[in-house]
């Protein structure tokens, strides 16, 4: 292996480049740096498209073959074809408060959970945010009101771990429950 002299590594540097762009533009030098733009007497100013049937100097189509004219035929069309299923939402009102507990428990994050939920507190069940149960008053007895924000009652609540809904008398704190 011989060794290089600093002259014959320079040339391929940035001082080779900058030589390179002061030559007579011939075509090594428009190989090696390429072509000056301004030289082409294209419009560069413009908005419009300087070419509009090539996508790319490296496509092996013009732009017109990448996208070929076509037309919707009107058995297909958005006015001819089914509706979509009904929603989960609309379905989800017949669902039993145990079905509802199930989704809301086994579907976390999930806009099933979301779902569930809503309907549950259109039944009147409400979650207890510090306890982490759902809970809904016994409709044959009535709460008594304690303070302006506490009362108490007998309440209905769903165990999850159980699976069972317990009746049992609570003092509620409203500020506990989410609406």
């Amino acid at each position: 292996m011989t060794p290089t002299s600093p002259d014959d590594m320079e040339k391929f540097g940035l001082r080779g480049l900058a030589s390179l762009a002061k030559m007579e533009q011939n075509e090594k030098t428009t190989f090696a740096i390429g072509q000056d733009v301004n030289l082409l007497g294209l419009d560069l100013s413009s908005d419009s498209q300087i070419l509009v049937n090539m996508a790319s100097p490296w496509a092996e189509t013009s732009r017109s073959d990448v996208e070929p004219a076509f037309s919707i035929p009107e058995s297909i069309r958005a006015e001819n074809v089914h509706p979509p299923p009904e929603p989960c939402d609309l379905k989800i009102s017949s669902f039993s408060d145990e079905t509802l507990f199930y989704i809301f428990y086994m579907k976390p994050r999930d806009t099933l959970q979301e779902y569930a939920a809503r309907e549950l507190v259109a039944r009147n069940w409400r979650y207890h945010k510090d306890i982490q149960v759902w809970l809904t008053k016994d409709s044959n007895v009535e709460p008594v009101l304690i303070s302006q924000d506490v009362e108490k009652g007998v309440y209905i609540f769903f165990d999850p771990h159980n699976w069972e809904k317990i009746k049992k008398e609570f003092l509620l704190h409203y500020s506990s429950v989410q609406a």
